[in-house]
């Protein structure tokens, strides 16, 4: 079941989504009137979506979706009564991936929040793939600056010294990189 925390000034907004929410099968399990509350929420509860009020008392949902994006990397749907270009830019900027004008319809709530669920797996997916990436970047490297003391300290060729990093690393069943972070940490600096 998906969580949610609302964010709105308005207590009669928060009733009505709440309703709305719950009628589709997600579970509220928070609800704030001002940004600073709603960052608390998700700090605490750790919801799989939040929904926050652009305009609010204390901390506005910009800078409250901007405050839990450094908690946690969390899908936000922005609810505004403005549609003016500038606020969706802004709302772009801090990692918004929904945004609906009041007054809120039934119908365009699910897809909406169905939608930002999806965009978030697909980016934290390709973050993952990112990150992954980046270490076999790093780890290559490595393996190429031991290569290279190798063959400089012991007279190696290139594919010889790449044979004995990948000897050692079978050998002792562990990873190249940690092979060659051990030939570099012998080398004299």
């Amino acid at each position: 079941m998906i969580r949610i925390v609302i964010a709105d000034d308005e207590s009669l907004i928060r009733m009505g989504l709440r309703s709305m929410l719950e009628e589709r099968g997600y579970r509220v399990v928070g609800e704030a009137s001002d940004g600073r509350r709603a960052v608390e929420l998700v700090r605490k509860l750790r919801p799989d979506l939040v929904i926050l009020d652009i305009k609010m008392p204390e901390l506005d949902g910009l800078e409250a979706a901007r405050q839990i994006q450094g908690i946690q990397p969390t899908p936000v749907v922005m609810l505004t009564a403005y549609s003016e270009r500038e606020l969706v830019r802004r709302a772009q900027a801090v990692g918004v991936l929904g945004y609906l004008v009041k007054p809120i319809k039934e119908e365009d709530l699910v897809p909406t929040i169905e939608v930002a669920l999806a965009r978030f797996r697909d980016l934290q997916e390709r973050a993952g793939r990112i990150a992954e990436l980046e270490q076999t970047l790093e780890d290559r490297k490595l393996v190429e600056r031991a290569k290279g003391v190798l063959m400089r300290r012991e007279g190696l060729t290139e594919e010889e010294a790449y044979r004995r990093i990948q000897h050692e690393a079978r050998r002792t069943r562990r990873p190249m990189r940690v092979v060659a972070e051990e030939i570099l940490a012998r080398e004299p600096l």
